[in-house]
């Protein structure tokens, strides 16, 4: 999946849950990601981040950093 669709669908998502209090929708938009993107998808975000997560918006990216540290934790 291209780099453009992961960072739209990942906002999209952040913003689906921004009417939440921030952490809230931090941890609910990396739920959603951890439950409905597949591993390949999951990659993909997390190598946009490791290369700077430009276009990310804060929350999305907050929610990437999330679950790259739940992975980093994971082993």
């Amino acid at each position: 999946m291209n780099r453009e669709r992961l960072v739209r669908m990942a906002n999209q998502i952040a913003h689906a849950f921004a009417v939440q209090a921030p952490d809230a929708a931090v941890a609910s938009t990396a739920a959603h990601i951890r439950l409905f993107w597949d591993p390949r998808m999951r990659k993909g975000l997390s190598e946009i981040l490791q290369n700077g997560g430009e276009g990310l918006e804060p929350m999305a990216k907050a929610a990437a950093e999330r679950l790259a540290q739940e992975a980093a934790e994971a082993g």
